[in-house]
């Protein structure tokens, strides 16, 4: 499948929009990479030691924790799906979810880079460079893929089976018949899953998308484009590891987490992102977008609403984490999953019609689980028929 034709369809990615002349401050929405100053940096720590002064009682905390699907339902029903615009930028910033092609060389489908690069993103490893000819890309640059193993590998494991290893892989859950498998966590009322099946037709795609707030699944089920062929949406609450998912382990190839990851109590989240690592096939990889320390967000909040350090709670009972680069890359590193991005996008919004400027600041990472061992290979198939639906 080809990739979009024509610059009016492309998209630049962050750290793109420099804004080098101040009197043209007002001229775009947002600008790019924004370096804070000395002073701006002092004065948002100051805020966040300020507004974290006092903890909320552990009771409450408690209370928040036990009640946080029906704050999350409650959100949904008031908002549905009016809230968060459609995320059409995560195939710029993330085209391992864009539309497939088929490599007849290889015999495999790989992604195309929307951004109109002359070679499929799997053609290049996980540090950024190309295989061809050893031309590194920008190491920021959001293409880098470690699909073409995974998907050499499948190939290899494929070849390798017996004809009833064959069916026992391809075992009776969602989606067993798909050649590629997304996993969207946190899916909210569909704002990430319907851009992916909107814009990626390729047919052996399938996605799954969960939210453990009941609300939030039924707005996607009741969306006009949910196609129970091509989609399975449930509610599963990630921290609940006795819960199985509707999928085998290592049957997924991409983990979608927009954020997501910041909803949860910290002192989970390492077990959620291991439960995340088994079901990625090797190779596979996790997507993740979330806000960063000294966002907005964060200098907003007032005394009162801090849970921990860097973690706090909205008005509405929902919570939300501000995390740096160093805690996402030790969550990730502990699972055993390798790094291929961890960036900062310091981001300059501008309300043009209030002369309003806002800093926020996101984090942006691409984790790839490393593929098996090439003696390890032929019990793929058995592993993954094992594992618990």
């Amino acid at each position: 499948m080809a990739a979009p034709n024509g610059d009016k369809r492309k998209r630049k990615q962050f750290g793109n929009r420099f804004l080098t002349d101040p009197s043209r401050l007002f001229q775009h929405n947002a600008w790019d990479n924004v370096e804070w100053s000395e002073e701006q940096e002092a004065s948002a720590q100051a805020k966040v030691q300020e507004n974290s002064l006092e903890f909320i009682s552990q009771e409450q905390q408690d209370a928040y924790e036990i009640n946080a699907s029906k704050y999350w339902d409650d959100f949904y029903k008031t908002h549905e799906n009016g809230f968060f615009k459609d995320r059409h930028w995560l195939f710029t910033e993330f085209p391992e979810l864009a539309s497939n092609q088929y490599d007849s060389e290889n015999g495999i489908h790989v992604p195309v880079d929307p951004l109109g690069n002359d070679q499929p993103i799997s053609l290049r490893n996980c540090s950024g460079n190309r295989l061809d000819d050893g031309q590194p890309e920008a190491s920021d640059s959001g293409t880098n893929n470690c699909n073409i193993t995974h998907q050499l590998q499948i190939e290899d494991d494929t070849v390798a089976q017996k004809p009833g290893e064959r069916q026992l892989r391809t075992g009776d859950f969602p989606g067993s018949s798909a050649t590629y498998r997304i996993l969207e966590v946190g899916c909210g009322a569909g704002n990430t899953v319907f851009p992916i099946l909107q814009t990626n037709n390729d047919p052996g795609l399938f996605v799954y998308c969960c939210d453990f707030s009941t609300t939030a699944v039924d707005l996607v089920k009741g969306h006009p484009d949910y196609d129970d062929s091509r989609c399975f949406a449930f509610v599963h609450d990630l921290c609940e590891e006795e819960t199985p998912f509707p999928m085998p382990d290592e049957s997924v190839d991409v983990v979608v987490l927009i954020f997501v990851l910041s909803a949860l109590l910290p002192e989970k989240m390492q077990c959620v992102i291991n439960r995340l690592h088994r079901l990625l096939k090797p190779g596979g990889m996790i997507l993740l977008r979330d806000y960063g320390r000294y966002d907005l967000a964060q200098l907003r909040f007032k005394k009162g609403q801090c849970l921990a350090d860097n973690f706090y709670v909205r008005g509405d009972g929902t919570r939300v984490y501000f995390f740096t680069q160093d805690e996402l890359d030790l969550l990730f590193s502990t699972a055993g999953l390798e790094k291929v991005q961890n960036i900062v996008d310091r981001r300059l919004q501008v309300n043009r019609g209030k002369q309003v400027t806002m800093y926020r600041v996101w984090i942006q990472c691409k984790y790839c689980k490393p593929p098996r061992p090439s003696n390890d290979r032929t019990s793929q198939g058995e592993m993954i028929s094992h594992s618990p639906l």
